[in-house]
């Protein structure tokens, strides 16, 4: 079996997108289709329906996706274990975070690990934090930083390593709003701006049940980053971590509002497939993170 028409296969499986896949893969949508089509010839079935809108798996595809993953896992482990044989491990790993995660911890997590793995390449990608844990349980990437969910996903390991105050922001100056927000605050007509989804909504989303409310949703944004942008330009309130505050070069534009009672906290560590950690490589990376007590 070709592993690079598998890893091409999983990765079209996973976007349900010829050029997106293709992007990823690093071939031309022309090649993509036709290494797919190859592997259909070969298996004997159609693993894709597709037209001009749409790519979607069939049956016989959901199978074969399973069987990819099992195959690709088990080749990467044993030939990190043959390579472990060495004196230095080898390899590359994926990791995925937003890009506040990239410079608040990966920095420190990445420089005593290549000092201590100098054989071991790291393929970072960055993006809308809500996508980390199921970019990694769908097997796009190996190791993600995120905010863990109030219920673990199952089969996954997480290990805590900050916490963050989830805080209301709102902008310096924007007489008209700042005139609604003094007390007592009648939130229900507050302009918000939040996330689309992910831990940060939920939080939100059951703090206004709690107080009875039916909050006015202005906007809702991938990336805090964006909702930091958009509270400085006046637009309305916003709720992020504390940490993607403190790292925004808009940070001098909003302000944090006294709120009570306020929101449970923002869990951030980092998210690994269970069966992963027999890899080396990922284990390796796993082990050399010191957690949070």
């Amino acid at each position: 079996m070709d592993f690079r028409t598998l890893k091409q296969f999983m990765t079209l499986a996973e976007t349900l997108h010829f050029g997106r896949a293709s992007d990823i893969c690093h071939v031309s949508p022309s090649a993509l289709s036709r290494s797919i089509k190859q592997l259909e010839d070969s298996l004997g079935t159609t693993l894709f329906e597709r037209d001009n809108r749409s790519v979607l798996l069939t049956r016989d595809g959901e199978l074969f996706l399973d069987y990819a993953r099992d195959a690709i896992d088990q080749w990467e482990a044993i030939r990190q274990q043959l390579m472990q044989r060495g004196d230095t491990l080898r390899g590359e790993i994926s990791v995925y975070c937003s890009v506040t995660a990239s410079y608040s911890f990966l920095y420190e997590i990445l420089h005593e690990f290549r000092s201590q793995y100098p054989g071991i390449e790291i393929k970072l990608h960055t993006g809308d934090p809500e996508d980390a844990i199921s970019r990694v349980q769908s097997g796009q990437e190996e190791i993600t930083i995120a905010a863990c969910p109030e219920t673990p996903p199952v089969g996954m390991a997480f290990k805590p390593i900050a916490e963050s105050p989830l805080v209301f922001i709102a902008p310096q100056q924007e007489p008209a709003l700042t005139a609604q927000l003094s007390p007592p605050i009648d939130w229900s007509s507050i302009p918000m701006i939040l996330s689309e989804e992910g831990v940060s909504r939920q939080e939100v989303n059951q703090w206004f049940a709690d107080q009875g409310i039916k909050p006015t949703i202005y906007a809702q944004v991938a990336g805090n980053e964006a909702i930091v942008s958009m509270v400085s330009l006046g637009f309305g309130v916003g709720v992020v971590p504390l940490i993607v505050l403190e790292n925004s070069p808009l940070a001098d534009r909003v302000r944090i509002l006294d709120v009570q009672p306020e929101l449970a906290p923002y869990n951030v560590g980092l998210f690994v497939l269970d069966k992963k950690l027999k890899s080396p490589l990922i284990s390796a990376f796993w082990d050399q993170v010191k957690g949070r007590d």
